[in-house]
């Protein structure tokens, strides 16, 4: 049963920012691959970013990596979604998502799941 508690949604203007935070357990934390999905209404499910246990590897989406940034906090046991210059195509709903296989969790078929935090960005 593993928790992932996101927070940090709410409504911003295209061009600000926001951080999302998921947090989880230290087991969690430190043996699993952590990243963030999206998922807009009518769209699928698209893949942000994720990073290692470690922290060692960072995957990115090609289309958002150049204004999304991840990282992770051991001391919090929390990973950090740093969103700038934000877009009104960026409104969707945010999953954190953790498994201890990267291959899986980039596919979309991570094994434990947040409960998703909504970002609505104004034009």
């Amino acid at each position: 049963q593993v928790q992932l508690v996101e927070s940090g949604g709410g409504l911003v203007q295209a061009g600000g920012s926001l951080r999302l935070s998921c947090a989880t357990s230290k087991r969690t934390f430190s043996t699993s691959t952590m990243g963030w999905f999206r998922q807009a209404p009518g769209k699928e499910r698209e893949f942000v970013a994720a990073i290692s246990g470690s922290g060692g590897t960072i995957y990115y989406s090609d289309s958002l990596k150049s204004r999304f940034t991840i990282s992770r906090d051991s001391a919090k046991n929390t990973v950090y979604l740093q969103m700038n210059n934000l877009k009104p195509e960026d409104t969707a709903v945010y999953s954190c998502a953790a498994d201890p296989s990267s291959i899986k969790l980039r596919a979309g078929k991570a094994g434990s799941w947040g409960q998703g935090t909504q970002v609505t960005v104004s034009s």
